[in-house]
């Protein structure tokens, strides 16, 4: 039986030729399963035969940091193995050195294979009738550790870690032939960072964090001799357990290692020995849950970018797909989250609602012109912990339901799939805007009475019935009167709008809501704003349609940048591990997407008019002498326009704001109950919290003047 496993092993010519080992030493790995499970010494020598010679493995995975604007300020990362790859250069000697005298001395004497460390584990093996040493090198062990990184099945993966002669010939013969492709310097890079140390640390990098808060650079020899301690087998030598005693034991044996191969002094050592283990243990962050407590409202934030990513093409096929490569690809991802404008955000909405309310009050600032999502506060815990939020009375129900406060991770500001909320009368924008593309001018004028019989059919049931058809009324009986688009917007008439919508068709309004980038999300939506019934839909001026803060302050934006829509984005710039931009289609995927949805004219003409809404005047025409939101000019010191809105019985209330350089949406409203009305005496919360926002946001920058519009579109 011998004679025939020697036989076989004579095949292994990559092997043999080196004069590494010998038949008899390959044998040793062999024969315990050759002996006892009967193998064929033919089927070993075509195993090995097709055996791959070339080791090709897929970069281990990394994890993606993730920055607020500044590109210093971490919010959070996403990993399922912790590891970012460090240059060797980067490493402490001290590592380099306990590392290779704890699981391989004979690392620079061999090529890959050590013939000595076959010997022994012959000894061992045949004793015991079975593999009980492996005789592992460094590059043997990268070897497996590559295998396994890269296995795309579970049968590959035991294949690469299984305990049999079969994967260790494997092992052996890339393990040669890699030592003739790269450096031992290589070789022990990849190894310090592929290895893993316990409390999910994988690499040198996450483990330095991890256990010592601290840069593998700057790694002591107590520190390194205890990581390099790990390895073997993270749980028994866990140094963060109660009992260290056997943390350092282990320890200590790498250091006399170290002293055996001339790694260290005598002094230094013994030195290194008597001192205790002292660690400054880290738990890194991981998904938006793990968002650091004292910024705790930028959860939100990260769960819109979240969302965003998975929706990308350019990450993969599939949302997993694109997951996977956000918690394995090691990407640097700077986000437009503004520290500053994030923090004014929170503490206005904070000041007029606790976190304990049911209603939801939150605000979300866009950046005219490109898109960036600057802040998203809402008086919410960021939290999966929702054992002592409130509840609700459900009278459909007819008992208590769960809320969402003040715990809550639902994505109450938009970018998830929340359809959002009634949005009131801040819809009568795309109602102005599709007039105005279809060439009526600003001075276009209607006799507004208190209460207009519109040519809509009414829905069954409806309120503003008046001989099958939708009657709206106006809030205030001082609205009757001659308006033009001006006073129209700032008075926020509504029998004006629903004539305004009459003459230029209500699809075109609805067309125009989708241009500026909102989208439906409820079957009632979805169906009303069909083509077979958008053009039959009166009531949409009036904001009967659910909608996001996100989506609004993004369709403000819009009009603020002179027409031009740009998608809501939270990132500024996307690296790979090699500093390259990420990128689809020849494209950087976090450049700006923009298009000129209205033409500069028609935004200019939208934006005079909306000025009259905030006390700061019309550049071309008459406000009428009063407006609903007039202090906000006064509050927020520059040039700025906007939109109130409340839905029916006052269920919710909205303002959006805009400045040139800054756009801001704000609501308040129960998300667990929508029809559990806000009250009138609610209203101006959203209103102060936009104009505290572009206040303190905007705080510092040279104030800009919105572009008054031409001539031709004014009569």
């Amino acid at each position: 039986m011998m004679k025939r496993v020697l036989s076989a092993t004579n095949r292994m010519a990559p092997l043999v030729r080196a004069g590494l080992i010998t038949g008899v030493l390959v044998a040793a790995v062999v024969y315990p399963v050759a002996a006892v499970g009967g193998i064929g010494a033919k089927a070993a020598a075509d195993f090995v035969d097709n055996m791959p010679s070339v080791l090709e493995a897929t970069p281990p995975a990394q994890t993606t940091y993730v920055y607020a604007a500044d590109g210093k300020t971490l919010i959070t990362m996403f990993y399922e193995e912790h590891r970012k790859y460090t240059p060797i250069s980067e490493m402490s000697v001290n590592i380099q050195r306990a590392i290779v005298a704890s699981e391989d001395s004979r690392f620079y004497q061999h090529n890959g294979v050590d013939a000595k460390g076959i010997a022994r584990a012959f000894v061992a093996n045949h004793q015991g009738g079975e593999v009980q040493q492996g005789a592992s090198t460094l590059t043997m062990q990268y070897v497996r550790m590559a295998l396994r990184d890269s296995a795309k099945t579970p049968m590959e993966v035991r294949l690469a870690t299984e305990q049999t002669s079969a994967r260790k010939i494997r092992e052996m013969k890339l393990a040669i032939e890699l030592e003739k492709q790269i450096t031992k310097e290589q070789i022990l890079e990849r190894y310090l960072n592929s290895a893993y140390f316990g409390h999910r640390a994988y690499g040198i990098y996450a483990a330095s964090e991890v256990f010592f808060s601290k840069r593998p650079k700057d790694l002591t020899l107590v520190e390194a001799a205890t990581l390099a301690g790990l390895v073997k087998a993270p749980s028994a030598y866990d140094p963060a357990s109660k009992d260290k005693r056997a943390a350092t034991e282990r320890r200590n044996y790498v250091i006399d290692r170290m002293l055996a191969l001339g790694y260290a002094t005598p002094e230094d050592g013994e030195k290194a020995k008597a001192t205790p283990i002292k660690l400054r243990l880290t738990t890194p962050a991981n998904d938006c849950i793990s968002v650091a407590s004292k910024h705790n409202d930028w959860g939100f934030f990260c769960d819109y970018l979240k969302a965003w990513w998975i929706g990308q093409k350019a990450f993969g096929d599939s949302p997993q797909e694109r997951e996977d490569r956000l918690r394995r690809g090691g990407y640097k991802i700077v986000t437009t989250l503004d520290p500053k404008i994030q923090r004014a955000a929170q503490a206005n909405v904070l000041e007029k609602e606790s976190k304990n309310s049911r209603f939801a009050l939150g605000v979300v600032a866009v950046e005219p012109g490109s898109g960036e999502v600057k802040a998203m506060a809402v008086n919410r815990q960021y939290s999966l912990d929702q054992k002592k939020n409130g509840v609700h009375s459900d009278p459909a129900k007819r008992g208590k339901i769960a809320s969402n406060y003040p715990n809550t991770v639902n994505p109450l500001l938009g970018g998830g799939d929340m359809p959002g909320y009634q949005a009131g009368s801040t819809f009568k924008m795309f109602v102005m805007l599709a007039a105005l593309d279809a060439g009526m001018p600003l001075s276009t004028s209607f006799y507004a009475p208190h209460r207009y019989r519109s040519q809509y059919l009414a829905g069954d049931g409806e309120p503003s019935s008046c001989g099958g058809r939708w009657c709206p009324s106006n809030a205030s009986g001082s609205m009757t009167g001659r308006h033009a688009m001006w006073s129209g917007f700032g008075k926020s008439v509504n029998t004006y709008f629903v004539q305004l919508e009459q003459k230029v068709g209500a699809d075109k309004a609805v067309r125009m809501a989708e241009r500026l980038g909102l989208r439906w999300r409820t079957d009632i939506d979805r169906l009303q704003a069909s083509p077979q019934k958008a053009r039959g839909w009166g009531a949409f001026t009036l904001g009967v349609s659910d909608a996001t803060p996100l989506e609004m302050a993004n369709a403000y934006a819009t009009v603020a940048a002179d027409g031009k829509y740009c998608e809501t984005l939270p990132v500024k710039a996307i690296t790979l591990p090699d500093g390259s931009p990420a990128m689809h289609d020849g494209v950087e995927v976090a450049k700006p997407r923009c298009m000129q949805a209205v033409s500069p004219a028609a935004a200019r003409a939208a934006a005079d008019a909306a000025r009259c809404v905030t006390g700061y005047g019309a550049a071309r025409g008459s406000c009428g002498g009063w407006s609903t939101a007039p202090g906000v000019y006064g509050t927020v010191g520059r040039p700025v326009a906007g939109k109130t809105g409340t839905t029916d019985s006052t269920r919710a209330a909205w303002f959006v704001g805009m400045t040139p350089d800054l756009a801001a949406a704000s609501f308040i409203a129960d998300p667990d109950y929508p029809f559990n009305a806000v009250g009138d005496g609610q209203s101006m919360k959203p209103i102060d919290a936009v104009a505290e926002t572009l206040r303190d946001g905007l705080q510092g920058k040279p104030k800009r003047s919105f572009a008054p519009p031409p001539a031709s579109i004014l009569r």
